[in-house]
């Protein structure tokens, strides 16, 4: 069964083809990562996808349904939630409040009930802040809860916003270069964070430059140059295509590429 289907997704800017005739599918179990040269189309990929722009052509179906071109709230509230390149974190609120920020998707009392301070308000506030504290905790983040966003390591703002993304309870999960900025130690625990998120049901769509995390965490990789789809496989497949081989020639990228890692032999 495939959580999310891309067929001949097509995105123009003028005269710039960005995505090109892209088709391919996510399975619901595992991690699949999509990975490219830079300039390739991944995160205007990911934009297409999560409703941040419409596809010039093609569909986008999610659990069957057909999403394309539905407004990125409308897109979220079906269940699809992505993280950015650039981490977008309320910094003046502490590590909790920005966690429980993202449960807004799953509040059932309104505004109204929430002043008056209602039991069902008062109920629904300690259920948010109990599923806040357990995300915190399976990023590794409960120790600072009563931290200012502002006040953690880089590491730490991009688990943060992990763990913001999974309080909306999303049955998939983009996650726009999750690694950048991590040092190898960060990056192999994050690569554990991502294989358990799978684990518990939520599909996982990444977009990666840290090859060896790619290699070593997802089940399944597309690979993309200059907007097109060149290769799909499992990581071993796509490591000896020769595609694949040639789209990164010449680049720092190859090496982690070509290497043999120990989870996918």
């Amino acid at each position: 069964m495939n959580r999310l289907v891309l067929q001949n997704v097509t995105r123009r800017f003028g005269g710039l083809v960005a995505v090109d005739d892209m088709s391919f599918s996510v399975p619901e179990a595992g991690v699949t990562a999509v990975i490219g040269p830079n300039g390739a189309g991944k995160t205007t990929l990911f934009s297409l996808i999560s409703g941040f722009l419409p596809p010039s052509s093609g569909r986008i179906l999610f659990d069957g349904a057909d999403i394309t071109g539905l407004a990125p709230e409308k897109v979220a509230g079906r269940g699809l939630v992505r993280t950015f390149q650039l981490v977008k974190l309320f910094e003046d609120l502490t590590t909790l409040e920005n966690v429980k920020v993202g449960r807004h998707l799953h509040t059932r009392s309104g505004l109204l009930a929430a002043l008056a301070r209602t039991p069902a308000a008062r109920r629904e506030e300690r259920e948010v802040e109990a599923r806040a504290l357990e995300l915190l905790t399976f990023v590794g983040l409960k120790l600072k809860a009563d931290t200012p966003a502002s006040g953690l390591s880089y590491g730490q703002q991009r688990l943060l916003e992990m763990a913001r993304a999974l309080a909306a309870e999303p049955r998939l999960v983009l996650l726009d270069e999750p690694a950048a900025g991590l040092n190898g130690e960060e990056s192999a625990a994050l690569s554990r964070i991502i294989r358990r998120i799978a684990e518990t049901g939520t599909t996982v769509l990444l977009i990666e430059h840290d090859m060896t995390l790619v290699m070593n965490t997802a089940d399944r990789v597309v690979v993309v140059d200059f907007g097109r789809k060149i290769a799909e496989g499992t990581p071993g497949e796509v490591r000896v295509d020769p595609a694949v081989i040639a789209a990164y020639l010449g680049s720092a990228e190859t090496a982690p590429i070509a290497r043999k890692d120990a989870r996918h032999g």
